[in-house]
């Protein structure tokens, strides 16, 4: 099964878009050629960016907090594991205390360093960051490996805090959804009602099918395209049914 997620609000659309460049830059921040590195360089720019777009620290610990109280009201149910409760209470708690340490705006750090926003200017610009125009830095790529992963992981370390806050939002977001099972009559499939006032939908599909979804979804319906698209032609409705799993999940 191939998994696609969609958010329904621009918070949860955020949290999503950061944990996609967290992944990448961990990646490349651990491997050892210089493109590699330089590939980390501009992830971790991309991050600055939108962490400086809304008030992740304010929402993030706010979201934190809500969920804390929410799951507190858990603790004499029946039902619910008194040692996983704790543990995920743990987490909140380890997490905003991650939060709450962390001195300033997220990213000041980067923004402090002139070396790291003149890379971060020129490779803004399509091949603006050529050994020409920043001789520092192609010294600096081609440094041992050793010293560009210390490098990177004392830039990156600051950020930490809020990976771990919306590592633990997203894991209980994913956790909330119940799971549908649906079919796309000749690949498309609509939804009327309240289930969609959800914060993220969650789709999966057999990876085999030739297919991938489009997704449009407001508080009062929702459509979902399944679609084909070839190299260098346009997308059209597949034209087969569709079996496919469905989650709504909200906080």
């Amino acid at each position: 099964m191939i998994s696609y997620e969609h958010p329904l609000n621009e918070r949860i659309r955020t949290f999503l878009r950061l944990e996609d460049l967290f992944e990448k830059v961990t990646f490349f921040a651990n491997r050892e050629a210089a493109a590699e590195h330089h590939s980390a360089i501009v992830t971790l720019f991309e991050i600055l960016d939108v962490t400086s777009r809304a008030d992740i620290k304010s929402d993030l610990l706010q979201e934190l907090e809500r969920q804390r109280q929410s799951l507190e009201s858990l603790r004499k149910n029946p039902d619910v594991s008194g040692e996983a409760l704790e543990q995920v209470l743990n987490d909140i708690q380890s997490a905003s205390q991650g939060m709450l340490s962390m001195a300033g705006k997220v990213g000041e750090h980067l923004r402090e360093n002139e070396w790291l926003m003149n890379i971060k200017q020129r490779a803004g610009i399509p091949g603006g960051a050529c050994e020409f125009d920043l001789p520092s830095y192609r010294y600096w790529l081609h440094l041992n490996p050793e010293l560009c992963h210390e490098n990177l992981s004392e830039w990156i370390t600051p950020f930490l805090p809020v990976q771990d806050s919306f590592r633990i939002v997203l894991r209980l977001l994913r956790n909330s959804g119940k799971i549908f099972q649906h079919i796309a009559h000749r690949g498309m499939f609509q939804q009327m009602g309240q289930g969609c006032a959800a914060h993220m939908l969650r789709l999966k599909i057999s990876e085999s099918l030739p297919c991938f979804p489009e997704i449009s979804a407001n508080k009062y319906a929702l459509t979902i395209r399944f679609v084909t698209s070839g190299s260098g032609q346009k997308t059209k409705v597949y034209e087969n049914d569709v079996e496919f799993e469905l989650s709504f999940c909200t906080l």
